[in-house]
């Protein structure tokens, strides 16, 4: 008996972090992540004591947050690296990495800028960089991806999609599909194709580009 009052309340604890963290997640992916504490408070209808309970300061909450959605994308790669046919795997890691990137703004925002990125950027290329390297390696062996694509075309091609839904999604939220068709029928390889006249940035260019993107709300 003497333990269930502090099991009880560690519980409760966990779903007051949890029902945190679906609201932030909920706010941050429609507003993007210049929304406050205050804001995520009110969205997940807690007091602001309850939030800075769990989230001593928003960088806390964005390391959660951000964690949450690079698993996703660890996930949606692993997953694709299960199909036996290495294009329509590629495919469908595109399709579903566009489609997360296009409705989260705040993944978004947290992924291609060091403005909010910084070390956490850092920590998800180590984690991304092996399951789309093979993605993209399988596809262009196999003979169904041009040849100049690269990894770090990847993470552009959703943040194509991502700008396509920033800037139309309230006229039409399924635009960016219609563009990432038009972006796949280009990656694929031809009998008759010619070479593509720049190519993908390498890592060192990758970081100076986030390092100069300021998103909206970015106090820099």
């Amino acid at each position: 008996m003497v333990d269930e009052c502090p099991r009880a309340l560690r519980k409760d604890a966990e779903r007051n972090r949890q029902r945190v963290l679906a609201a932030a997640r909920e706010l941050f992916a429609e507003k993007g992540v210049e929304a406050t504490l205050n804001d995520v408070a009110h969205h997940a209808n807690v007091g602001v004591g309850t939030v800075y309970r769990r989230f001593a300061t928003k960088e806390e909450l964005l390391d959660a947050v951000f964690e949450d959605g690079i698993d996703q994308v660890v996930a949606l790669a692993e997953t694709a690296l299960r199909n036996e046919n290495s294009w329509d795997g590629f495919v469908w890691f595109v399709e579903h990495l566009c489609e997360l990137t296009a409705t989260d703004r705040g993944l978004r925002e947290m992924v291609y800028s060091k403005a909010y990125g910084g070390r956490r950027v850092e920590h998800s290329r180590l984690r991304l960089a092996p399951p789309i390297s093979e993605l993209v390696k399988r596809a262009r062996e196999d003979g169904y991806l041009r040849p100049e694509v690269q990894s770090t075309d990847m993470p552009i091609l959703s943040f194509l999609a991502g700008v396509v839904s920033e800037w139309a999604g309230h006229v039409e939220p399924e635009l960016w599909r219609r563009y990432v068709e038009l972006l796949v029928d280009g990656l694929r390889c031809r009998p008759v194709q010619q070479r593509l006249r720049v190519d993908a940035l390498g890592e060192d260019q990758m970081d100076a580009a986030m390092r100069g993107w300021h998103p909206a709300g970015d106090p820099a």
